[in-house]
Order: structure tokens, then sequence, then C-alpha cells
């Protein structure tokens, strides 16, 4: 018997709307991502890109359309996600682990070291710059195999080396059969399939 073959990555939004008060902040928004793709998500202060983004991700309701991840995904907002207290080994080993991701230290440390952080992997997060910071998150993408990506503003804060940096992890998970729907007022390379234009 021959082995079923595995459906391919895919994301899409189908008509998706959200109301904000009295206000539709969007309305018919459709979108498909396939295996090797990326699209920019694109729009003004306030448009909702980052309640879309939720809506995908499945961290907000949307009154209308529906949403399809077929694949594992990891979400990522606009805020690093860090907790000030523990260092960025702790912050790096427990955000992967709240994925069920297990990764020992050895791995944790290399990815810190290409990241940048392995001076600082031991220092607590309180005492890190904005942008080391969103380096972690960097890191952390490095070592989790989600294959969908859904990521609002990674590159907040980063200087020129880490947008480089994030770029060439993008390019290599593109690479492997990823996909990514990411928010940014940024260029990228690589470039996106599509943009994603909404509130305009």
């Amino acid at each position: 018997m021959s082995a079923v073959a595995p459906l391919p990555v895919l994301l899409e939004g189908r008509d998706l709307a959200v109301t904000r008060g009295v206000a539709k902040l969007f309305q018919g928004v459709s979108f498909r991502v396939s295996a090797g793709e990326w699209i920019a998500v694109r729009g003004p202060n306030g448009s909702g890109k980052t309640t879309l983004l939720r809506c995908v991700a499945g961290l907000t309701h949307a009154e209308a359309g529906s949403v399809t991840r077929a694949g594992d995904f990891i979400y990522a907002g606009h805020l690093p996600g860090i907790n000030d207290s523990f260092s960025a080994d702790e912050n790096l080993r427990g955000a992967l682990a709240l994925r069920g991701v297990a990764v020992d230290a050895a791995a944790a440390t290399d990815a810190l070291e290409r990241v940048g952080l392995a001076r600082r992997r031991q220092l607590p997060a309180r005492r890190l710059s904005a942008g080391q910071r969103r380096r972690i998150g960097l890191a952390r993408l490095m070592l989790d195999p989600a294959p969908i990506w859904i990521l609002d503003e990674p590159l907040t804060a980063l200087d020129d080396a880490g947008q480089a940096l994030f770029g060439d992890l993008l390019a290599r998970h593109l690479a492997r059969g990823g996909l990514a729907l990411v928010a940014t007022h940024h260029p990228l390379a690589p470039a996106p399939v599509r943009e994603l234009r909404i509130g305009e």
C-alpha cells in the first residue's frame, strides 16, 4: 500500500471582517499563501494589520470569514514577549517549551551566539537593549520547526545587521518549504510574492 502524501503547507483567509465599536476595521480580506511563499501585510497605522494577524492566529474573533491553517504555526506579536526577570537563554528555552519544542542547552547557546547574544545570554532581559531583546525572537525562529510564520513587525528595533539576519532566516525558511504572513513597513529580501494592503 502506498503511503498517503502529506497535505501541502497552506495558510488561507477568506472574506475576513472585523468590527470595532460601530466602525468596520476591515472587511472582505482574502489571501492564500503556499509553501515557499510569503505575503507582506501593509497599511497605515490603525488599519487593522495586527488585528488581522491575530485573527489568522486564532487569538481574535473575526465577525465574518474563515481561516485555514494546514500546518503547525508560530505567532509573534509586535511586542517581543520577553520576561524581564529571565535571561536571554531562559526566555528562549521557555518560549520554545510553551510550544512543545524541546532544545538542549547547546542548541540554545548556538542560536543565541548566531544572533549576537552569546556574551549576554545569562543577563536578565531588563539589561538588554530593545534590539537585543528582539534578537531573542530571531533565535526562537531558528529553533522552532513550525512551517507557518505569522509575524507582526518583526524588524522593530533591529539594526541593519539584525534586519539582514531576519531576511536570511526568512529565505532559509522559505527554501525549506515554509511560508509566512508578515506585517511590516520595511522592504525585505527575499521580496514577497504579493502584498496584502488593508485600510487603504
